[in-house]
């Protein structure tokens, strides 16, 4: 006897429908190829242990000079004998008096006799980024090294770090620059013998004291502004340098001639994509061959986490067409040029007798206990026109 074909059709239906792990999911093809083969790295990589060394000796040399400094302005302030001499390094903090001293010395032919170390300091740093990709903000700058530190401390504490979206993080690597662009508009407006009046003012020969008096005493404002950026570190990586510095802003510009770039590999990329998480600039390194970024600080962390051999590496520039691989720049040769290039700009002022502010000390026993009645220079000060 037949059976019912409605019987048939309803007896090969299962009782019951499998669980959700039970079933059998459709392998993805991947459209990207066959998986290349990893040639792993020979040797150990140590340009991460170099930049932590050259990050804290710098801190370290930061300190000292705050604090001879501190102790040159109190022996001023509270009357006693004075034995200290002013360290003229402290003027790495005035970046503004060594653009506008770089004016006049590029205008005059003439090394300014007040905060001269501001300018070579300036040229020192600027030169660095156009040899090796704004190393000056991952290699030596305290305010880059205490940024990235913290950054890292909040990711140790956290478990992560906060991704800022594109579409604003893009708008805001602008503010910098527009920073950058207001300073370099108020120096170039300046006349040669504005600005030698400006750094003769007792405003100009003690700004260095009043900065230094901002942090000593500092009032509810700026501890408010310094406590957010120190918080907004903390969950963004590198937050002020990304977004703020327009001493950052400059030296990215100047590094966009430099003959050195990061270079990737194509044949022995393993596509991993760790390069492009390791980036503190978040560039997407994997996807590139070059990378020209002003945005690139030289830190070599991308280099570092990469497992292929020969896959990135820092290298000199080819010309285009070219089809020979850049010569390979070692972690060991970027530092060593790094230490040569500060010491010879730095030893070469202080030979010349250009390092220190020609500033009779009388004179600075006369302004420094009173910095902050100094007033900034206004435009049209009759001092400040010829």
């Amino acid at each position: 006897m037949a059976t019912p074909i409605g019987t048939a059709l309803i007896s090969e239906i299962p009782p019951t429908f499998p669980k959700s792990d039970q079933i059998i999911q459709p392998t993805r093809v991947k459209s990207s190829g066959p998986k290349k083969k990893l040639l792993r790295r020979t040797g150990h990589d140590y340009s991460q242990a170099l930049r932590r060394g050259y990050q804290l000796g710098f801190l370290l040399i930061n300190l000292w000079l705050g604090g001879v400094f501190y102790a040159w302005v109190r022996q001023f302030e509270t009357g006693a004998q004075s034995s200290l001499s002013r360290p003229a390094g402290v003027e790495g903090w005035l970046p503004i008096a060594g653009m506008m001293n770089f004016k006049y010395w590029v205008v005059t032919r003439q090394v300014p006799a007040m905060h001269p170390a501001a300018m070579f300091l300036l040229i020192t740093f600027a030169a660095m980024a156009f040899l090796f990709r704004k190393a000056f903000c991952s290699w030596l700058c305290p305010v880059g090294t205490l940024s990235e530190y913290l950054w890292r401390a909040g990711k140790k504490i956290f478990g992560r770090k906060l991704h800022v979206w594109r579409w604003v993080d893009i708008p805001l690597r602008g503010l910098k620059y527009l920073l950058l662009g207001f300073f370099v508009w108020a120096v170039s407006s300046m006349s040669a013998h504005s600005i030698a009046a400006f750094m003769r003012s007792d405003y100009g020969l003690i700004a260095d004291v009043k900065m230094l008096n901002f942090f000593r005493m500092i009032g509810e404002t700026g501890a408010i502004v310094i406590s957010i950026l120190i918080l907004a570190s903390v969950f963004i990586q590198n937050f002020w340098c990304r977004y703020l510095c327009p001493y950052g802003a400059l030296l990215g510009l100047a590094s966009l001639l430099s003959p050195l770039g990061i270079r990737r590999n194509a044949e022995t990329c393993i596509d991993c994509s760790k390069c492009a998480k390791a980036c503190p600039s978040a560039l997407p390194v994997d996807k590139l061959l070059t990378i020209r970024s002003a945005e690139c600080t030289g830190c070599l962390e991308c280099v570092a986490v990469c497992p292929a051999q020969a896959a990135l590496y820092m290298s000199a520039r080819t010309f285009p067409g070219s089809s020979e691989r850049g010569r390979e720049v070692p972690a060991w040769a970027m530092a060593a040029a790094i230490a040569t290039l500060f010491l010879g700009i730095v030893g070469y002022a202080k030979l010349e007798g250009y390092w220190d502010s020609d500033v009779p000390t009388a004179t600075y026993q006369k302004l420094v206990p009173h910095a902050n009645e100094a007033q900034h220079p206004m435009p049209g000060d009759p001092g400040l026109t010829e």
